[in-house]
């Protein structure tokens, strides 16, 4: 059973806990990782991209000569797909790119990015973070006092404004709620500081 440390805001080092096993300290799969990850930013594109067939390009209603006698191959518009200015023939459309994988294969990756972040060490447990009003002078603080320099994911129990708005304009530094965790945003931090609460909540969801 992974066993860490639990740290206060001022970097000092208040107690121990466990992690349950099912979910800190399963084996990593990364081609379930792999497949959320793609799943995930397979959702974030718009799709808006768009090109005109011959039959939306402005012009070309008038047939250009004449069928014979000019020497010249028949075409019927300059529209035409091989007439420069023409018509797109295989051009993307507007489409949805997102896809679902099913709920065994996104809980498996969510266990194994949580056990890599175990298995590296990348892991830091907070007793509580609380702040009275948003500062980002305050959770910069917090983070030098937890010697973290990189990366970091700030996870905590419930929505926290506060925490929220102090982290989102340090480069590198996100904060997140339990319901708001993913594989990508944990893949794409190297450090993840998480509050005591939001453990037994990540461990009360996915138990």
């Amino acid at each position: 059973m992974p066993k860490v440390a639990i740290y206060n805001v001022n970097g000092e080092q208040v107690g121990e806990m466990d992690l349950n096993d099912h979910i800190f300290g399963v084996p990593v799969h990364r081609q379930a990782m792999f497949d959320v990850v793609n799943m995930h930013l397979a959702g974030k594109r718009r799709g808006t991209h768009d090109t005109k067939t011959r039959s939306e390009v402005r012009g070309g209603g008038r047939k250009p000569w004449r069928q014979k006698g000019t020497g010249r191959a028949r075409h019927g518009t300059i529209r035409s797909p091989i007439w420069r200015g023409g018509g797109i023939v295989f051009g993307p459309h507007p489409r949805d790119y997102s896809f679902r994988l099913n709920k065994k294969v996104r809980r498996l990756a969510m266990k194994s990015a949580l056990s890599s972040k175990v298995e590296a060490g990348s892991i830091v447990v907070v007793e509580g973070i609380q702040m009275e009003a948003p500062k980002t002078r305050d959770m910069i603080q917090m983070l030098n006092n937890l010697k973290i320099d990189n990366r970091a994911l700030v996870v905590t129990a419930d929505t926290d404004e506060s925490v929220f708005k102090s982290a989102r304009n340090i480069p590198g530094v996100k904060s997140l709620s339990v319901p708001g965790l993913n594989v990508y945003d944990l893949l794409a931090h190297h450090t993840l500081v998480i509050t005591r609460d939001a453990v037994a909540r990540v461990e009360e969801v996915f138990a």
